[in-house]
């Protein structure tokens, strides 16, 4: 069973294996919160921008997912499988619960 790294944008990464999907992949990092919805492309939540490697991908609702935005690399994290080693971006309402936000240790404060 192959596995493959998916590098999300933000600079985290996972492995994945051919078998699952990345959603269940980036479950597997740990972070408290991830909405996830239905789990069968119907509700939109698990949003992602496919921006380099190969991917098999199951039917999405157009709802969420338009011809134009599979041809873009959008798709829904949980419809996808790794064919390869991954790169993308979470666009999708997981994004402030998947990637980190990080701020320089020298950034002024905010608080008057």
């Amino acid at each position: 069973m192959p596995t493959h790294t998916i590098q999300i944008e933000d600079g985290q990464s996972y492995r994945c294996p051919d078998e699952e999907t990345l959603l269940r992949g980036m479950e597997a990092l740990g972070h408290k919160g991830i909405p996830v919805g239905c789990r069968n492309g119907g509700c939109g939540v698990c949003k992602v921008e496919i921006l380099e490697g190969s991917y098999v991908k199951r039917v999405m609702s157009r709802e969420h997912i338009t011809e134009e935005d599979e041809a873009a690399g959008r798709v829904l994290a949980c419809r996808v499988r790794p064919c390869s080693d991954m790169r993308l971006q979470v666009i999708g309402k997981m994004k402030d619960r998947v990637c980190r936000v990080v701020e320089p240790a020298n950034a002024p404060s905010t608080s008057t």
